[in-house]
């Protein structure tokens, strides 16, 4: 068997945990394979609203596994919080929930050296959430990182320590801040029991023992393809490969063993934090998508900026991740416009191009719109593809021709049964 893979093409917040929720019924697995805590993957159905920060999507699925992968780097604070909504929601995970023995593992003092760097950075913040991400997979990628499977070892708090003095010592270069580390060790190291408590395992093995058996594994990804750490915006990007190469080392398993690569993207275009943004938008038309869209982060609850989508860099990160399939996300958002515009160019460096610069903060870059007749009316309730108003199906065939990939769902609201089939069997 083959694995699958779903992310986001756009900068984070395209709608994965919902379209991994729904494909989950066609899996055996769910497996995270990159990103930390500063993910928040949204989930609504049956009146309840869950946001998961290191949990794959696929938990709330009875029956199915689900794996926090090497790739990720997991804070046992923020995950002890999200274990305990889940038992409060009656989520039964205990021997669902699997964990990666070579996943890092963030520390306290990874928050603290997070916060007063940027803090150090001052108006060229990139824009952190601060959950300590970069430190983590900065120790990770320096040799001196503390994995899942060191909690096991008699050792560990000697390992502890001396990563802690490291990080004591490069903290003296930097800004005071106000950060409690003896109260955010005390609740580290009793958070550590709810990561004792759950089923470590070698990743590898247990992901390529699973394909071995014929069974189906979605692979999960966290942000967006343009906040990848080699290809996305440099340097107001995350920490790691966001795209689907970094599945292979994100989980282990070979090239050879990708199968579909489905693309999600909203049907318009938003950001967090610092960095360009091609198409944003500053005026009553940014600020009604934000409102209409409710376009706050579900991790540090900023508001996210807002704009048209940008066909170029859609190309961009399809290209980059092989993509086979195609999700849109928030179409609902666009219902009350009169006017839909979209992004289909790029002029810069004197020349009209559909490619990206290679520095996309350094080169000024202006979009050349298209602009489409929007379909003014609520699409609640609409369950079949061809019951789309005429117009918004004229929207997504044009994204399809430009972005040469078939879109095979839409979704039309956060409820879980909000979503449109296109080409493709409903199992929900």
């Amino acid at each position: 068997m083959v694995i699958d893979v779903i992310l986001g093409l756009q900068w984070g917040d395209e709608g994965k945990g919902k379209i991994v929720d729904y494909l989950a019924t066609q899996y055996d697995v769910v497996a995270r394979f990159q990103g930390g805590p500063n993910a928040g993957h949204t989930l609504k159905f049956d009146g309840q609203k869950f946001v998961l920060h290191t949990v794959p999507s696929g938990i709330f699925r009875k029956e199915l596994i689900n794996l926090i992968g090497n790739g990720v780097v997991i804070d046992p604070i923020t995950l002890r919080r999200e274990l305990g909504g889940l038992r409060e929601a009656g989520v039964e995970y205990a021997d669902r929930l699997l964990v990666a023995k070579k996943a890092h593992l963030i520390v306290p003092t990874h928050r603290y050296l997070d916060a007063a760097s940027e803090t150090a950075k001052g108006h060229a913040k990139i824009g952190s959430t601060l959950k300590g991400i970069g430190p983590t997979y900065m120790d990770k990628t320096g040799r001196n990182g503390l994995r899942v499977g060191d909690i096991l070892l008699e050792e560990f708090q000697e390992r502890y320590n001396t990563l802690k003095q490291k990080h004591l010592g490069l903290l003296a270069a930097l800004p005071n801040i106000d950060f409690d580390l003896e109260t955010e060790e005390k609740k580290w190291f009793e958070a550590l029991d709810s990561l004792r408590s759950l089923k470590m395992v070698d990743g590898e093995y247990f992901i390529n023992q699973q394909l071995a058996e014929g069974k189906r594994v979605l692979a999960e990804g966290a942000q967006g393809s343009m906040l990848d750490i080699d290809f996305g915006t440099y340097p107001f990007v995350t920490s790691s490969n966001t795209v689907t190469a970094g599945v292979c080392n994100g989980l282990g398993v070979a090239p050879k063993n990708i199968g579909e690569v489905i693309g999600i993207t909203k049907a318009y275009c938003t950001r967090v934090g610092s960095g360009p943004f091609p198409t944003e938008l500053f005026d009553e038309d940014g600020e009604f998508l934000r409102k209409e869209g409710q376009e706050f982060g579900a991790t540090t609850g900023r508001p996210r900026r807002c704009g048209w989508i940008d066909l170029p860099q859609l190309k961009y990160t399809i290209m980059l991740n092989g993509v086979t399939q195609l999700v849109i996300t928030k179409i609902d958002v666009l219902n009350k416009f009169e006017k839909i515009k979209a992004a289909t160019k790029y002029r810069y460096d004197g020349q009209v191009t559909d490619r990206l610069p290679y520095d996309l903060c350094g080169v000024p870059v202006e979009p050349l719109y298209k602009s489409y007749p929007g379909w003014k009316q609520a699409l609640d309730g609409v369950m079949d593809y061809d019951d789309l108003p005429v117009n918004a199906k004229a929207y997504l065939a044009t994204l399809e021709h430009h972005l040469g990939v078939p879109i095979t769902m839409v979704s039309t609201g956060p409820e879980r049964k909000s979503l449109i089939l296109k080409g493709v069997e409903a199992t929900v």
